[in-house]
């Protein structure tokens, strides 16, 4: 069994990292500000590894390893949870899957107890299956009465292609429909093993206890081989061939827009220039569309930018809707020429230094409760190296202005770009490029 230990600097925490024999990652976060401890298990598995007919399992799972194991019935991790005074949850992304607990520190010992056994037992209820099968099935409803989500899933189809990335995380209706509990039996087995897997706890505990009380739990559980990164199913992400426009009609008077660009690998130089760029085009009422183009001359009521870093090559979004009256085209123009500033001039000195202290103070608030921190930590954990979030801080630091324009110029070329539109139905008029 291997181990390191290594401070976390700004948090009052130290970081203790071992591997157990059959593979399991174990991150103890040691942190005694308040008597409160989180766990959360991360498996590397998320819809990236779906094959087209699976598309949604990773979903639909997360869903059933709540509906009942060998040990813990149906309903019994939450009756559990609530009974400790705790809370629970869990999220499925493109490149991982995570269950978190927080509990008091005299009981968090009980998460370990509930995620063995449903990385050991999970029962897949035939009934219990088609259950919840319709509770998904209406999430996914949901989201279609969405207009921002089906424009993103638009346009997300079109900058990804066929690779995975492409497809909504929630999956379709038709492989939903096909979905039973011995394919995802499988899909169980495949990737829900300690050698997939990463258990990270955080907050008010003894080191020592707690890997004693991991290895317990976990340590005698079967090894597995990782399943493999890319078994010659996945396609390749192909980005489209020079610029793409699409545009969806929708009952509703708004006019929304979606430009996005191929993005950032996780942890690489462009995730941390693009984060830079995103703040500076939306992280709040100073940045400058939100000054432009919101205040200053109306044309949109809400503009947002996001990085997307995924571990594959993830997607910038620019997502703005045009306020009452307004020109879908004037909104657009107006975008495409802060774009142009941006990727063309220099961002002065004072800019870029409020922009760095905006994230970090963004940084500092997600090391500000141990479920935060741990959510932090273990992202990079399962999708690259935990130990970038040590390096944040001085990364960004290190991007230049010169950087910020040259990532701006180079990833968010026009030549690149795919917009989409999401229209009132009643509107004829389609904006112009």
């Amino acid at each position: 069994m291997s181990a390191s230990i290594t401070a976390y600097p700004g948090t009052g925490s130290i970081v203790h990292e071992h591997r157990l024999r059959n593979g399991l990652r174990v991150l103890i976060v040691e942190r005694h500000l308040d008597p409160v401890v989180a766990v959360t298990l991360w498996y590397g598995v998320g819809a990236r590894d779906e094959r087209e007919q699976e598309a949604g399992v990773s979903h639909f799972l997360e869903h059933m390893m709540f509906k009942g194991s060998k040990a813990f019935g149906k309903g019994e991790v939450d009756r559990l949870t609530a009974s400790l005074g705790g809370s629970n949850n869990a999220y499925t992304s493109y490149d991982h899957t995570a269950y978190w607990f927080e509990f008091a520190s005299d009981r968090w010992e009980q998460a370990l107890d509930l995620e063995v056994d449903r990385m050991r037992g999970l029962l897949l209820d035939a009934d219990e299956f088609d259950a919840e099968r319709a509770v998904v099935l209406e999430e996914l409803g949901m989201g279609e009465d969405d207009p921002w989500r089906n424009l993103s899933r638009e346009v997300g189809q079109v900058l990804f292609g066929r690779h995975p990335y492409g497809r909504p995380i929630i999956g379709y209706r038709d492989t939903l429909a096909a979905m039973d509990p011995a394919s995802m039996r499988d899909y169980h087995q495949r990737f829900y093993h300690p050698g997939n897997a990463t258990l990270l706890i955080c907050g008010d505990v003894n080191p020592k206890a707690a890997l004693k009380a991991a290895r317990a739990r976990f340590g005698a559980l079967e090894s597995r081989d990782v399943a493999p990164v890319n078994s010659g199913w996945r396609p390749p992400i192909v980005h489209p061939e020079g610029p793409r426009r699409l545009t969806v009609r929708w009952d509703d008077p708004a006019s929304r827009m979606l430009m996005a660009w191929p993005g950032a690998k996780v942890g690489s130089d462009d995730d941390f220039a693009l984060d830079l760029v995103s703040s500076l085009l939306t992280g709040g009422r100073l940045s400058r569309l939100h000054r432009k183009l919101v205040l200053e001359q109306g044309l949109a009521t809400y503009v947002s930018a996001s990085n997307d870093a995924r571990v594959e090559g993830g997607a910038f979004w620019l997502f703005a809707e045009a306020a009452q009256g307004v020109d879908p085209s004037k909104l657009e123009e107006a975008l495409r020429a802060e774009l142009t500033r941006l990727s063309t001039e220099l961002v002065p000195t004072a800019e870029m230094k409020r922009v760095r202290l905006t994230l970090e103070s963004s940084e500092a608030y997600e090391a500000e409760t141990v479920s935060d921190l741990g959510d932090h930590i273990g992202q990079y954990a399962v999708d690259q190296d935990w130990r970038l979030v040590l390096e944040f801080d001085e990364r960004r630091r290190a991007i230049t202005a010169k950087r910020v324009r040259e990532a701006a110029a180079r990833i968010m070329d026009p030549e690149r770009c795919v917009v989409g539109w999401s229209l009132p139905r009643a509107d004829a008029q389609e904006p112009q490029a």
